[in-house]
């Protein structure tokens, strides 16, 4: 697949491989009768080259955003998710533009960053927006649709199926994320459906539950955005998709829509948008 996509004969790309992890010194695949798995040591190389690959693209697809005489501080709110996957490196590259604009960043839940933007002690909240109950009180903008899949360990007997459905996974011990209202989220679909979860488990560490389907003492529904392969210990999580209609994950901005942002904090607003592709 991967020659036929570069267009490249099939031994192209195995020298390729082969030449890599020599001068690495590390094995990137693991060969198996039915095809290749990532090592850990393959997971890290490749996050550095996408990281790579992603400045690049920002690089020529972002405009010039230009930070001279753009001076002051920025008053934000994030919750839970937001400040583990998807606020700190977009932060880190707007800090480059605006050296001089201080981020006043807050850790919230949900609830209270929406009453912080209400009442102006907040300019911008960044909140799971599929969360946001009747969003139209505020202006608001999505950022990102993550996809849900089911997370399990490997040689779980649902990678056989090439879909699982709901119905499917209620037969396995269910992992409950419980942070950013993710139990909440779970709760929704799964009663859309009619069929409950069989929970063994309910935690607010996502490692933990990382753990815990990696070694095979349960299975999850969570985001792509998310996703990592491995657990601390080295333990490898699979994904398959859900057959049944799961919303996305909705990450977005919100703003009081009765005021006008300041100078600063609409910089970063339309940072975020455009840094975002959205």
């Amino acid at each position: 697949m991967a020659a036929r996509n570069t267009h490249v004969a099939l031994s192209t790309v195995t020298n390729s491989i082969l030449q890599q992890e020599s001068s690495l010194g590390v094995t990137q695949f693991q060969r198996q009768p039915h095809g290749v798995e990532m090592t850990a040591e393959g997971y890290k190389f490749y996050n550095r080259a996408r990281h790579i690959l992603d400045t690049l693209d920002e690089a020529v697809s972002e405009p010039h955003f230009q930070s001279l005489q753009l001076l002051g501080s920025i008053r934000i709110a994030a919750s839970y998710t937001m400040l583990g996957y998807f606020l700190p490196p977009r932060m880190a590259r707007f800090r480059q533009h605006y050296p001089d604009i201080d981020l006043d960043l807050h850790d919230r839940e949900r609830p209270q960053i929406e009453q912080g933007v209400l009442d102006g002690d907040l300019e911008l909240g960044v909140v799971v927006l599929s969360n946001v109950r009747d969003r139209d009180r505020f202006a608001h903008h999505v950022l990102l649709r993550s996809r849900r899949q089911l997370w399990t360990s490997t040689g779980h007997p649902l990678l056989e199926q090439k879909h699982a459905s709901l119905e499917d996974i209620a037969r396995y011990p269910y992992i409950q994320l419980n942070v950013d209202e993710a139990e909440r989220s779970t709760r929704r679909y799964w009663k859309a459906r009619g069929i409950p979860p069989n929970i063994a488990f309910s935690t607010s560490s996502m490692e933990g539950l990382r753990g815990l389907v990696a070694y095979g003492f349960g299975v999850s529904i969570l985001s792509d955005m998310v996703y990592r392969p491995w657990s601390l210990e080295g333990g490898r999580i699979e994904t398959v998709p859900v057959l049944d209609v799961i919303p996305h994950m909705e990450v977005g901005l919100i703003w009081n829509r009765e005021r006008s942002l300041s100078e600063t904090a609409r910089a970063f607003q339309q940072f975020l948008i455009h840094s975002s592709g959205s």
